[in-house]
């Protein structure tokens, strides 16, 4: 009853449909949760941070609500997942960028975990309820960097050989391989979810601070920020056209049109070759199946 309440009163074109964003707090997240809020949709704004999350949600005018997640945790996605009784579309933001060598909770490596697995879990656990509801989709952000990207099926973990920046290449090429899959899937189920992907070109966001000080870290802050990146609120409209235009297809990549893919209006974009591969999103989906000990869709071979 109150969810059927708050989208009776909502308004504007997206009214009566909830968004849930991870990663919601600041960045990407905030800047695609405020597109979707200001244009009547409701938003669960998914944060670690809930004080970060309160913030954000006060920079919405108040609009939306704050839940907590820990991507690095399978444990907390599990238990956000259990307290949402409704979502029409979900945007797999959040993500971690070229930190030290961590392990998460589960003792999976943090940018792998983070930005892939507790995402290839929540949707999983969303699904049924997503199905459900209007115009239902599965956003995932992934990066133009996924096309630096090599899945190493043998070391995913980075336990043998792990560079920061790489592994968080290989992150972003498993959210794209992922999302293809997942479409493949849900086109052989005749689900009406959509599977999408989105990445902002180069955006200006709160991710760069994860970064461990050093060379690539100066280039990006000092050189790269200046001269071509460009706002969070420009970074995130591909994720919020993903998310919301009538005309997207399933399977379809959007990203900024203009230079090198860096910038520019969003529009529909090539993936990496290795992202469409068939034999590649089997068995990214078998083992993210068995890291994350969620099983979906697995009857599909993609």
């Amino acid at each position: 009853m109150r969810g059927t309440m708050r989208r009776m009163k909502a308004h504007g074109e997206l009214a009566g449909r909830t968004f849930v964003v991870t990663g919601a707090g600041s960045g990407l997240g905030l800047a695609t949760s405020r597109a979707i809020a200001e244009r009547g949709g409701h938003v669960v704004l998914a944060v670690r941070d809930e004080v970060k999350g309160r913030k954000a949600r006060a920079a919405l005018g108040g609009a939306g609500e704050v839940r907590h997640v820990d991507l690095a945790d399978l444990d907390s996605v599990r238990h956000f997942a259990a307290g949402l009784d409704h979502a029409d579309v979900l945007i797999n933001n959040a993500g971690v960028m070229a930190p030290p060598r961590t392990v998460s909770e589960q003792g999976y490596e943090l940018q792998l975990a983070v930005n892939h697995l507790a995402h290839f879990l929540l949707t999983g656990l969303l699904l049924d309820r997503l199905a459900a509801g209007i115009d239902p989709r599965v956003v995932t952000v992934s990066s133009v960097l996924h096309k630096n990207g090599r899945l190493d099926f043998d070391d995913l973990n980075g336990e043998r050989r792990y560079r920061a920046t790489a592994a968080y290449n290989n992150s972003k090429l498993a959210n794209a391989v992922f999302g293809l899959e997942l479409d493949r899937r849900l086109r052989a189920t005749g689900s009406p979810v959509k599977s999408l992907l989105a990445h902002p070109g180069y955006a200006v966001t709160g991710l760069q601070a994860g970064v461990r000080p050093g060379l690539y870290r100066t280039l990006l802050t000092r050189v790269g920020n200046p001269l071509i990146a460009v706002s969070a609120e420009q970074g995130a409209r591909p994720a919020v056209h993903a998310a919301t235009e009538p005309g997207v297809q399933s399977g379809q990549f959007i990203g900024p049109t203009g230079f090198a893919g860096l910038r520019g209006a969003p529009g529909v974009v090539r993936p990496a070759p290795v992202a469409t591969d068939p034999g590649t999103g089997r068995r990214l989906w078998d083992v993210s199946e068995q890291m994350t000990g969620n099983a979906y869709l697995s009857t599909m071979a993609g």
